[in-house]
Order: C-alpha cells, then structure tokens, then sequence
C-alpha cells in the first residue's frame, strides 16, 4: 500500500501532471471569458450591424417540417474560432518568452573554443615543453 501511494504521489506532483491541471482551469476560465465575448459583445454589435437577432441561437431553417437550429452552430464556431484565435497568441507569447530566455542563455554560456584551434594550442604547448 505504502509502494502504491508514493507511486501516486511521484505522479500527482510531476511538474507535467500539475502543469496540465493549470493549463485546464485557464482553459475554462478562458472559455467562460470567450463565451460571454461572443454572446454579450460581439453578437449585440453584429446583431446591430447585419439585422440579425441578438441571441443567433435562435437561427432557424425550417425546411418542411425539419428545424434546422443553424444559429446555435454559428454561435460554437465563432466561439471555437475566437478560442483558437487566444490559445494561438498565448502560444506566440509563450514561444516569444521561451526563445528570449534561450538567447540570454546563449549569450551568457561561452561558445566552446573550434576544435582546431584546441589541437593547435596543445601542438603549441608541446612544443614549448621540449623546449
């Protein structure tokens, strides 16, 4: 039981496990955000502009008896693309972060010397000792 629960542990606290935990929250508090973007902003100001009920959920084409409720599909793809549209300039933001820091750690790690140049210093300090 004892070897059961420090497996667990050493899962439960990888840096990877709790990173993905953190990146699921924001993810939903971002989608909420979203969300409410969509459906309290930009809808009212398209709805405004193009003629369009406010709420587009309500879309609807009623071919004989079938509804087809395309408004709601609508809403999830402008939904899905303004989430898109985040995650990618969150992901630049990252990888801008990241390549900064690997530059700083570039210039701050000394380039290793060209092996010639290392074979010709030794070649140098043995001529020096038979000297």
């Amino acid at each position: 039981m004892k070897k059961l629960w420090n497996e667990f542990k050493e899962f439960a606290f990888k840096g990877n496990v709790i990173d993905m935990a953190v990146g699921v929250i924001l993810g939903t508090a971002i989608t909420a955000v979203v969300t409410s973007l969509v459906q309290d902003i930009i809808m009212p100001v398209l709805s405004a502009i193009i003629k369009i009920p406010s709420d587009i959920t309500e879309l609807t084409l009623k071919i004989n008896n079938i509804n087809i409720k395309y408004g709601s599909f609508l809403s999830n793809l402008i939904n899905f693309l303004l989430m898109a549209f985040c995650i990618f300039i969150c992901i630049k933001a990252i990888n801008k972060v990241v390549s900064f820091r690997n530059k700083e750690e570039e210039k701050a790690a000394p380039a290793p010397k060209p092996e010639d140049i290392v074979l010709l210093e030794e070649i140098r300090d043995l001529l020096k000792e038979k000297k």
